[in-house]
């Protein structure tokens, strides 16, 4: 498992509310190029997100499902991006000090990336998630001084 962490100067209500907006997904996670749709009840178990990922013309269209939740702590998601594969994400709040620290852990569950050792997943998701992080944490700081 891959895992980066982060402290957020946000409190964690407002990191929860920036992932409970299904909408802001590819707004905060590296790699989503657009959000075609999202299920009700995001991110309720079962819920998906109808994500895009890549460059315009070079776009994929597949979907992120929500496998665990505990409202305000944790959601866990099988992500998937066929044929290149589907990864197990987690993404934990919780407070730290006046703000919060973020834990996002993931790895290839399906498909060629799969294939790969883990020292080399490692090299490509530790500073994407690292990056998401702090996108996620951006966005809340904002929303939380606004």
């Amino acid at each position: 498992m891959i895992t980066v962490s982060r402290h957020c100067n946000a409190s964690p209500e407002a990191v929860w509310a920036v992932v409970a907006d299904g909408w802001s997904y590819a707004a905060w996670v590296v790699g989503a190029s657009r959000i075609r749709a999202v299920d009700g009840g995001w991110p309720a178990r079962g819920s998906r997100i109808h994500h895009s990922v890549g460059s315009w013309p070079l776009v994929l269209s597949d979907e992120t499902e929500v496998t665990r939740v505990e409202p305000g702590r944790l959601v866990r998601l099988q992500a998937k991006t066929r044929p290149f594969g589907e990864a197990f994400v987690e993404l934990e709040v919780e407070p730290d000090g006046d703000g919060s620290r973020l834990t996002m852990r993931e790895d290839a569950t399906h498909g060629p990336a799969r294939l790969l050792p883990h020292p080399l997943r490692q090299l490509a998701l530790a500073p994407r998630n690292a990056e998401t992080l702090h996108r996620l944490a951006l966005i809340a700081e904002g929303h939380e001084r606004g």
